[in-house]
């Protein structure tokens, strides 16, 4: 009876199972044709989206540890992609980045021309770099569904694991075009997601806005219950409750913070500082001729005491001071993120980051303010 306990709680010690993320897997067939945006949930599950077929794929990569920071930057990141896979780095785009938290190595979804092949690659913590065989990969994929009949998902944003939900953000063909979508876990392979739409107002726009999708965002679990808290083009950061939602609903986001326009964000992840504080990072690139700074990548960093508000803010929003790195207060510009293409969280206290300086890209782990 001993030995059946002691068996019985290594058991529990174990690592959640596949089971438990993925229903009905398939061992093989994967293929995903344009890979928007990818992030991780746990035990090494990576969550793929596929704007070519609006899809999402929840893949087992078997990367479960142990953790190991990247060494050393890799310098040249472009040419050595585009050496492995045959081609040259002009020929080589990198969609998305995603970290995995359980081994910190770094993965890339990477587009290949003139063959536009979608592939991911992995970076280990000395910059070795190879790919996932997504041949053989175990996997569920969902599809995303359009919402009214004979409407289509067009593009998918982003992606994100939340525990019991897999989130998703993008855009469809109908006059009320931003989506959100949501997927329980386990993920069962051949399901359809549940889908909303998504009205945001657009501080700089003073209007309210359907057809803008969320660009980038974080499940965020409040006091008051579960949210998306999303950043928009121009660059407003919303919130959108999404506790007891029924497929096909309306939702009506509320924007807290404006960022500037001309701006599109890129990448959206929340952190706690050292002492205690908690971040949201809004990562963005400026699409008009008046940039801010040394580069039209940069990023700023938000005070989650603005999305923790209790009131409706919308018209009220609190815009960022343009003209200075800081301001109003819980509002900064990180400087770090001036060059960056492609950012993720690195743990609670660093960033992975892929930098582009005079056309050559590198990737580096830097730390977080």
């Amino acid at each position: 009876m001993k030995h059946i306990l002691i068996l019985a709680a290594a058991l529990a010690a174990l690592p959640t199972s596949r089971a438990a993320l993925l229903d009905s897997p398939q061992k093989s067939g994967l293929q995903l044709k344009n890979i928007s945006a990818i992030a991780f949930g746990k035990d090494g599950l990576l969550i793929a989206a596929d704007s070519a077929t609006a899809t999402v794929a929840a893949i087992e990569t078997g990367d479960t540890g142990p953790l190991a920071r990247l060494a050393a930057p890799v310098s040249d990141l472009g040419s050595v992609i585009a050496g492995g896979l045959g081609t040259t780095s002009e020929n080589i785009t990198v969609t998305d980045m995603a970290v995995n938290p359980a081994s910190g190595k770094i993965y890339l979804a990477v587009q290949r021309r003139p063959d536009n092949a979608s592939l991911i690659l992995i970076v280990d913590a000395t910059g070795k770099i190879a790919p996932l065989d997504l041949s053989t990969a175990i996997h569920s994929s969902v599809s995303l569904p359009g919402g009214a009949s004979g409407s289509k998902v067009t593009r998918v944003t982003d992606v994100a694991f939340d525990g019991d939900r897999i989130f998703a953000t993008g855009s469809s063909n109908e006059e009320f075009a931003s989506r959100i979508f949501t997927i329980p876990v386990p993920v069962k392979h051949g399901a359809t997601a549940a889908v909303f739409s998504a009205e945001t107002y657009h501080v700089a726009h003073r209007k309210w806005e359907t057809k803008a999708p969320i660009q980038s965002f974080i499940p965020y679990n409040a006091k008051d219950g579960r949210y998306v808290v999303g950043a928009f083009a121009c660059t407003p950061v919303a919130r959108f409750r999404v506790d007891d939602l029924e497929s096909g609903a309306q939702v009506k986001g509320v924007s807290m913070v404006e960022l500037g326009s001309g701006n599109r964000p890129l990448d959206l992840f929340d952190y706690t500082d050292a002492s205690g504080k908690e971040w949201l990072v809004v990562h963005t690139q400026r699409f008009k001729d008046n940039l801010f700074g040394p580069s039209k990548f940069w990023g700023a960093r938000v005070s989650m005491d603005y999305i923790n508000a209790v009131e409706d803010i919308n018209e009220k929003a609190t815009w960022r001071d343009v003209k200075e790195k800081r301001g109003p207060d819980g509002i900064e510009i990180v400087d770090v993120l001036f060059g960056a293409v492609q950012v993720d969280k690195f743990g609670e206290r660093e960033m992975a980051v892929i930098r582009d300086t005079d056309g050559r890209l590198s990737l580096e782990v830097a730390a977080l303010p």
